[in-house]
């Protein structure tokens, strides 16, 4: 048996100010640090087998905080890297829902292939398969815990693919910076038994949902503030 911790990076300077950065490299913010050491102190009583972390600085600058002096191999893996957004990198949030592939990404995710950039299938494709084939190394040693530390599609692609849901529903599933799910690989079946687990008090449920820029949808990149999150 192998239980999966997917974490997300913590917060970039990108997710601040509104822009998809897709993969460019955009750093940690402030927040983003606090972010990283505290999901450390959560994850130091954890024992972890292996760690996986996509190729960019933000993750590779969590997956550090993360492990601090811990004596964990780190593999990085580029099939867990961020989706490749072609001409929407680098471009203002507020800019792109107005386009009209935006309503595609929100309701019909598994047939959009962003312009000169990659589609969402393949995004799910090969990130659910590196982790899985991370899992069946890990099983074959006796099973543990894998550590994986990527962006939000790719997190929220293997979530859909363990709750067994079609890649279009996946916009159902918030992950937010800083934040871990946990999916446990048993020979039967999956488990989902954490889901953007941000630790800490429950005061952002206190807000309306209805609150804040992103309640109209819940945004399909990795570098925007996600709907129904923080806001950190």
């Amino acid at each position: 048996m192998t239980r999966v911790i997917l974490v997300r990076h913590g917060r970039t300077t990108a997710n601040a100010e509104g822009i998809l950065a897709g993969r460019q490299e955009v750093e940690l913010d402030d927040q983003g640090r606090l972010d990283a050491q505290d999901l450390g102190y959560r994850l130091s009583v954890v024992p972890i087998a292996l760690v996986l972390v996509s190729p960019l600085v933000r993750t590779k600058q969590t997956a550090a905080a993360v492990l601090r002096d811990r004596n964990i191999t780190v593999r990085e893996c580029p099939d867990i890297i961020e989706c490749d957004y072609g001409d929407w990198s680098g471009r203002p949030l507020a800019d792109l829902v107005k386009d009209e592939l935006w309503s595609t990404v929100q309701l019909h995710p598994s047939g959009v292939t962003f312009p000169n950039g990659e589609s969402m299938a393949q995004v799910a494709a090969r990130s659910v398969a590196a982790v899985r084939a991370a899992v069946a190394e890990i099983d074959a040693t006796g099973g543990g815990n894998l550590l994986v530390v990527s962006h939000g599609d790719v997190i929220k692609s293997v979530l859909a693919d363990a709750l067994g849901m079609h890649l279009d529903g996946f916009q159902r599933i918030c992950v937010d910076p800083g934040s871990l799910s946990v999916v446990r690989y048993t020979p039967h079946r999956v488990f989902v038994e954490h889901l953007n687990d941000l630790g800490g008090t429950l005061e952002s449920l206190r807000e309306s949902p209805a609150e804040g820029p992103e309640a109209a949808d819940n945004l399909t990149e990795d570098d925007a503030v996600p709907g129904g999150g923080t806001g950190r």
